[in-house]
């Protein structure tokens, strides 16, 4: 299906009281203006403090119609109308739009605001000027017919494209939304077939045509303009094609290019891809790379394996899987028929998962077995580059005599740079010339024969510059690893430089000693790490190694979020040490790194109890005073996290009983912190919240440079429970200040876990202040940041935060099914923390739809829960609650409601919690009014609201105000 063509002249304005629809002549097109955002229809430009923004036409188009709504709700499916008039869009369609507009407008993204379930909105106040265009230029203007198809050199589709209909889609949405996107992935995974596939469904889209450049032949990256200039048949009067040139030339062109094959003229291709994104105001591009162009509005697509089923899976689960269809369908294109003989699907199956999926390979394993036999294929492919040599005339020669280009390529290199080869295939991903000097050199000192070695390696396209990692970093492509490694261990050198290797990288990940320093760790270092760990607990490795090297990788990957990764290798270093553990340093840190990662990925176990306090107690005997707190503080939070808020106060109070605490920061700092937070969970404000200020007046005098420890940054965590505790003792607006600042700061640090923990609090402290339209963006935030990110508990936790959203808004059965489910699954993770908020939203929700006894079996229930767990922060909000739905059983209980609320307002001025106070006087004063004791509910609502200084314009202070007034004028 076509995708409609951009452009129309009749368009929405807006109008003094709203939106008027009026009929715009195209050279007088408005511009929309707020702030530093400019949107411009005659340009189709977004411009954000003066520069031009990258964004996709059909992400433009979502911006054009939101600037035309004059901050009106433009709903989903008015959206959908107008940006794919006559087209079935998905709801995964407009979110990934969405996504793209608020990429692009960078520090404003908070204009776009989404309203959950209904649509969006444009935020700001945005003024409108019109600017004519110039004149066009006189003469005859070709016109292009509706019939027309769009000019193209893209090459007919021989075979069918398997497997790949949803990538397909997702990339059409993609490049309406983005202006570049990047089709990344290894040799063989089928970029090309897939991009070609995309730029033939898009056509109809771009009406000056759509144009495949082939990289591949070319070596000099000053060709690159020219290549695409002769693709376009431009006609640049030069005899010198220039990047810029090319997209002068280009202009206004509406047209889709594809650059295929980039990575080898990585650079060249990027400038002049940035170039065409500036210059070019309708040009989209589709690129395919092994390296992405790392340029402003990419979007990088990696395109995915085809799908390989699980060993276990019986024969009907195989089928479905795209990896076996593309087997079969190859091999019935020559004439043998594997569809129907179902015995011969399990090693189908096997085969495809050794070929990891990748179609050219499975393509080419597929036709082999069409002659030689499935059985021969299976039993053959550890031999891969003898096997897997494609027999079609038509294949490219890089595919199909692969192995023939790499032994020519070996034999024609001087000893030097053979044995060099080889030994640089222990390196699993990039490698710096130290590592290589480390590993492959003599080991003394820096030798200028290894760099050499290199430079003439990289010139012979034997190795490549590996520009995801940084300057000074080299790899090996994958096809050419995997023919060293042959090399290396046909050469019998392999367990010596395998040994050198995991030396070299227990020796570097040994001296990372700052939680910033862990975090910033560059993936090709963490995938060698892995290569070195595999090797040291294999068959032919050496354990001690592996233990001091998994000692010290795995607080890397534990501040990283590599959670999986950080749990195995502290799980097969402790089992190592088994009888021999040494109380050391090294099991110290395994032992703690197992636990916390056991704690976050399974919930509250013995086993990750049993480590934490394992690794406790080594520290206590190294009188190591940062790892006491700060293992003191996980077991506090291991009971928080589990709803034992009374087992949390008595870690916490151990934590600041640590000897030597008090006389250094660091750890002063974060007892601070973890008995802060214990405290506020018991309702102990006043104290709890000296011991937070304390936190952030400790970590300023730190020599430290972070504020993480064991994966959790304590700033953050102390900020978002100061901002709690401001609301809770009747300070409302510097809550709301404190809790945006912890956001940013946790934006600053670019760490997801801290940015996730952030916006984990941040929607109920908006809801407490009764700001929805706050509450709902974080809540999303929330959800996409925790979607993106695998953070599997805050996803959760956003979907209670919308249901508890929908319910204040009036949808409560919406919000009871929300609710519902997500205790439900907060339950199973045993993530209690937030149970009793959640809970006392849905027994308000269930009130509001007439089920008034099951809400008074959840609050009687919830309360009980609250005095055995010491949740007392929540008790007198719950018994304020429970007043509620006294008043609301179908016999109104106003002496029991009354008891409820004294009860509370006891509870509250015990805490020192006036918001919480204050909440409960309205509920009080309004059934003492209505029972015509107008003066003593006056009485108490002033003496309450007497006490708030700041925040008056939140939502419980307006009502009690507004209350106060009533109740005023009654007794006049």
């Amino acid at each position: 299906m076509c995708l409609p063509a951009v452009g129309t002249t009749k368009k929405r304005m807006p109008g003094r009281h709203g939106a008027a629809t009026l009929m715009i002549a195209e050279d007088v097109r408005p511009i929309y203006a707020s702030g530093e955002c400019e949107i411009d229809l005659r340009r189709r430009e977004l411009r954000v403090s003066g520069s031009a923004v990258p964004v996709g036409g059909r992400a433009f188009e979502i911006m054009e119609v939101l600037a035309q709504s004059a901050g009106q709700l433009v709903t989903k499916d008015e959206l959908m109308n107008r940006v794919w008039p006559g087209a079935i869009v998905m709801d995964g369609t407009l979110h990934v739009h969405a996504a793209a507009v608020r990429k692009a407008l960078g520090p404003y993204r908070g204009l776009l605001k989404t309203e959950s379930r209904r649509g969006y909105r444009l935020l700001g106040d945005w003024t409108v000027r019109f600017q004519d265009a110039a004149k066009r230029p006189a003469g005859p203007r070709p016109l292009r017919v509706a019939e027309d198809t769009p000019p193209t050199n893209l090459p007919a589709a021989v075979t069918q494209l398997i497997g790949r209909s949803s990538a397909v889609q997702r990339l059409r949405d993609l490049l309406s939304a983005y202006r570049v996107v990047t089709l990344t992935g290894p040799g063989g995974i089928g970029k090309t077939a897939l991009a070609l596939k995309v730029a033939h469904s898009v056509r109809c889209g771009f009406v000056d045509g759509t144009w495949l450049v082939e990289l591949a032949p070319l070596n000099d990256p000053c060709l690159v303009p020219s290549a695409i200039a002769s693709v376009l048949g431009l006609q640049l009067g030069s005899e010198v094609n220039s990047a810029e040139a090319v997209a002068r030339a280009i202009g206004t062109k509406q047209l889709l290019l594809v650059l295929d094959n980039c990575e080898h003229l990585i650079d060249a291709t990027a400038d002049l891809a940035a170039m065409f994104i500036r210059l070019c105001p309708r040009i989209t591009i589709l690129a395919t790379s092994r390296e992405l162009l790392r340029i402003e509005g990419e979007y990088a697509y990696r395109v995915p394996a085809l799908g390989v089923p699980a060993s276990e899976y019986i024969a009907e689960q195989i089928r479905g899987h795209s990896a076996l269809e593309l087997f079969i369908t190859r091999a019935s294109e020559l004439g043998t028929d594997f569809s129907s003989r179902a015995e011969s699907l399990p090693t189908i199956a096997a085969i495809c998962r050794h070929l990891d999926g990748i179609p050219l390979a499975i393509e080419i394993a597929a036709a082999r077995a069409a002659t030689l036999g499935i059985e021969q294929v299976a039993a053959a492919l550890h031999e891969r580059f003898m096997l897997l040599k494609s027999a079609r005339r038509t294949s490219l020669p890089r595919h199909r005599t692969l192995r023939a280009t790499l032994d020519w390529s070996y034999e024609l290199l001087p000893e030097f740079e053979r044995s060099l080869l080889r030994r640089l295939a222990v390196f699993s991903c990039g490698f710096s010339l130290a590592a290589v000097n480390a590993v492959a050199g003599h080991g003394e000192g820096f030798d200028a024969d290894i760099a050499d070695g290199i430079a003439n390696l990289v010139a012979k396209s034997l190795v490549a510059p590996d520009i995801t990692t940084g300057s000074g970093y080299f790899r090996l492509l994958e096809t050419t690893r995997t023919y060293a490694l042959t090399k290396l261990t046909e050469s019998g050198e392999r367990p010596e430089v395998s040994r050198r290797h995991a030396e070299y990288y227990k020796e570097l990940f040994e001296h990372i000693d700052t939680e910033w320093k862990r975090r910033s760790t560059p993936l090709a270092h963490l995938d060698n790490a892995r290569t070195a760990l595999e090797w040291s607990f294999g068959a032919a490795g050496d354990q001690v190694i592996g233990v001091g090297l998994a000692a010290a990788v795995t607080p890397i990957f534990l501040a990283m979020s590599l959670l999986a990764e950080c749990l195995h290798w502290s799980e097969c270093a402790l089992c190592a040490l088994a009888e021999n553990a040494r109380g050391d340093i090294e099991e110290m840190n395994l032992q703690a790194s197992l636990g916390v990662s056991s704690m976050q990925m399974y919930g509250q176990s013995e086993t990750a109890r049993a480590a934490l306090t394992r690794s406790l107690a080594i520290a206590a005997s190294r009188h190591d005073v940062l790892n006491q707190v700060g293992l003191l503080g996980m077991l506090s939070m291991f009971d928080v996290r589990d709803g034992d808020f009374n087992t949390s106060l008595h870690y916490a109070r151990l934590s600041r009983a640590i000897d030597g605490t008090r006389q250094n920061s660091a750890p002063m700092a974060l007892a601070n912190s973890i008995l802060g937070r214990a405290l506020q969970f018991v309702g102990d404000h006043d104290p709890s919240r000296q011991e937070l200020e304390a936190s952030f007046r400790y970590w300023s005098r730190s020599p430290r440079t972070s504020e993480v420890y064991l994966g959790l940054d304590h700033h953050v965590l102390v900020g978002i429970a100061l901002a709690r505790n401001l609301w809770l003792q009747g300070h409302p607006a510097q809550a709301v200040e404190r809790v945006r600042e912890s956001i940013k700061d946790a934006e600053r640090k670019n760490h997801p876990a801290s940015l996730g923990l952030a916006l984990s609090w941040a929607p109920g402290l908006f809801l407490w202040v009764g700001d929805l339209q706050g509450a709902d963006e974080h809540a999303n935030w929330l959800l996409a940041h925790a979607e993106m990110h695998s953070l599997r508990p805050y996803r959760v936790v956003a979907h209670g935060y919308l249901g508890a959203l929908a319910i204040e808004r009036g949808d409560p059965r919406t919000g009871i099914d929300a609710l519902r489910s997500s205790l439900e699954q907060l339950h199973a993770m045993r993530y209690r923390m937030l149970s009793t908020g959640f809970k006392l939203s849905l027994v308000q929700g269930l009130v509001k739809i007439g089920q008034v006894a099951n809400a008074h079996a959840l609050i009687e229930e919830t309360i009980c829960l609250i005095t055995t767990n010491g949740d007392l922060v929540h008790m007198p909000e719950a018994l304020r609650v429970q007043g509620y739905v006294q008043l609301s059983l179908p016999q109104r209980h106003d002496h029991n409601a009354e008891a409820c609320f004294v009860q509370s307002l006891e509870w509250s001025r015990r805490q020192r919690a006036r918001s919480w106070e204050l909440r409960t006087a309205i509920d009080l004063a309004e059934l003492w009014a209505s029972q015509g004791q107008h003066q003593r509910a006056g009485d108490l609502l002033e003496s309450v609201l007497t006490t708030f200084h700041e925040g008056l314009e939140t939502a419980d202070p307006k009502t009690a105000e507004r209350m106060l007034a009533a109740l005023r004028g009654h007794a006049d």
